[in-house]
């Protein structure tokens, strides 16, 4: 049982966080467009960025800061533009909006971090988001989490959010975030965007490497079409209002907040591939019997971002043989005859060999994870044992669709 509940509040629901979002006209429908997330008093900050050598200016510019000074008091994110591919004028906006943002905060330019998304080779708007920002740090409000969850969204059907709570020497710790992302999923660092609040006071080297370690297990396992962005961002903040001791060394305090850091971003990681453009239901690939979890992950991931697989579930299409292939193709040793695949409940190889399944069975068992799109019973799972290592992993894709072509080739026309 987890060591956790789910609460309300998302992003805010950590002491000492207020959010809000709203439209600036940076988008030409007129959505919600810009984003605000500001901590009460300093934060230590961590962040895991895209390892693409085409990278939006924000990217830069936040890995610049935490590398200079690993705290930080807000995160401002506009949706529209993804300043990425912009050159000197892209930096030099960039460093515009912490300096507007932070004059109005009161606050200095370098305690603000900025996370852009949206079309890439378009700068900002530079007009409209200054214009924008006295009004959206007035409404900045302890209930905002959900305004923020939607103002960052672009292709994306549903905002994605969530909060957690645990207690930590005897008195409650919080965990918030919120995601974007729909297209363009195949993340080799975190996410599309995603930003995480914490109310637990924690070291600097401690919160760092418990964010990585939390996105290898969840956004670095998530694939809806192959694609990595420029704009990748993890960011998260923990400021300490819990009033807990500082957690500065590993134990079963470190490791409870860990889990809970976790769980927060495996849940919106999830969020993420089950909202994948076009996609009728998330696939969520398990594999164990590895020689460690870095090579079950591997194979997993490998799996579910498999344009074959993904089209065989969009034609609820039990092949098997996809999945053969796929783990095959991973880069992993193993031997073929300790092999094992099964779709839900069907068995559909085992030591190597195939075995009669119902097949038609097995393909309403796929209809039905499609008919439950955007709920729990949306999940088709695969699972894949290769022998008898200890290494597990996990990670979640979603079916290939004909939306997801139209979606792309219309996406700027």
């Amino acid at each position: 049982m987890a060591d956790w509940q789910e609460i309300d509040g998302g992003i805010t629901a950590p002491k000492g966080f207020k959010a809000t979002g709203m439209a600036a006209g940076l988008k030409p429908s007129g959505a919600p467009d810009l984003a605000l997330i500001v901590s009460d008093t300093d934060a230590i900050a961590a962040g895991v960025f895209t390892t693409s050598q085409v990278r939006a200016a924000p990217v830069d510019y936040c890995r610049q800061r935490l590398q200079a000074k690993a705290s930080a008091r807000a995160i401002l994110c506009n949706a529209g533009q993804a300043n990425a591919a912009t050159g000197e004028a892209g930096w030099q906006d960039t460093l515009d909006t912490a300096a507007s943002l932070g004059e109005i905060l009161q606050i200095p330019a370098d305690s603000i971090l900025i996370a852009s998304t949206g079309v890439i080779g378009q700068r900002i708007r530079m007009t409209e988001l200054k214009n924008a920002l006295p009004r959206l740090v007035s409404e900045l409000s302890e209930e905002g989490g959900a305004s923020a969850a939607r103002a960052i969204m672009t292709t994306d059907l549903v905002p994605k959010s969530i909060a957690l709570e645990t207690t930590i020497d005897g008195r409650p710790v919080r965990i918030g975030g919120i995601a974007k992302g729909s297209g363009m999923i195949h993340p080799n660092m975190a996410t599309m965007l995603s930003f995480v609040t914490c109310d637990a006071a924690v070291s600097t080297h401690l919160w760092q490497s418990m964010l990585s370690r939390a996105a290898n297990k969840s956004f670095n396992q998530i694939t809806v079409d192959g694609d990595t962005s420029t704009n990748d961002s993890l960011i998260a903040l923990a400021n300490g209002q819990s009033r807990t001791m500082a957690i500065t060394e590993p134990g079963k305090d470190a490791e409870k907040l860990e889990a809970m850091l976790t769980e927060v971003c495996q849940y919106l990681a999830r969020s993420i591939a089950r909202d994948g453009e076009g996609a009728t239901c998330l696939v969520e690939v398990r594999v164990s019997g590895a020689a460690d979890d870095e090579s079950a992950r591997k194979i997993a991931k490998t799996i579910a971002g498999s344009s074959l697989v993904k089209s065989a579930v969009f034609g609820r299409d039990p092949n098997w043989g996809r999945i053969a292939a796929a783990a095959g193709r991973a880069g992993v040793i193993f031997h073929q005859e300790d092999l094992q695949i099964k779709l839900g409940d069907f068995v559909m190889m085992e030591n190597g060999q195939p075995l009669p399944f119902d097949r038609a069975a097995a393909s309403n068992y796929l209809k039905s994870a499609a008919s439950g799109a955007y709920l729990q019973e949306d999940t088709v799972l695969m699972s894949v044992c290769i022998g008898n290592g200890s290494g597990t992993g996990i990670a979640w894709g979603c079916d290939l669709s004909y939306d997801y072509v139209k979606i792309n080739a219309e996406y700027t026309t």
